[in-house]
């Protein structure tokens, strides 16, 4: 455990999708992955098009989540076991310095040093629980 604060802090970062599209998106695992690789967000969603066989756009499905974020480098960290319950939460004191890609329930977000940074606050006041996360 690293010994930052214990608040959790939101950045709105829509990982450049805006330079490309219009308007709103289920397109977390794109946007997690650009951010947190400093990759173009277009080269992210082409790369995983390519991939999965279908626009990301209204998200990826959950079979195709691992080798989409491992395929741009990810190595998992699992946080929490089956019947386990929550360990790991959403927030700074209890993640790991660096960029990494967050596992949440039906959600993905990058986090840099703590930063959670998405297009919503999906922190829930830092009771989020963080099934596991991909480093890079």
């Amino acid at each position: 455990m690293n010994h930052r604060s214990t608040q959790s802090y939101w950045r709105y970062n829509d990982g450049g999708r805006s330079q490309y599209f219009k308007g709103n998106a289920q397109d977390c695992v794109t946007r997690a992955i650009a951010i947190a690789t400093k990759r173009d967000y277009k080269d992210v969603y082409n790369t995983i098009k390519g991939l999965v066989g279908y626009t990301p756009r209204e998200g990826i499905k959950n079979s195709d989540i691992k080798k989409v974020v491992e395929h741009f480098g990810g190595h998992w960290v699992a946080c929490m076991k089956v019947g386990q319950g929550c360990k790991t939460h959403l927030k700074a004191s209890e993640l790991p310095n660096g960029s990494i890609v967050c596992r949440l329930s039906g959600h993905l977000v990058a986090v840099i040093d703590g930063m959670v940074n998405d297009t919503f606050d999906c922190l829930r006041g830092g009771t989020r629980c963080v099934y596991g996360y991909w480093t890079f």
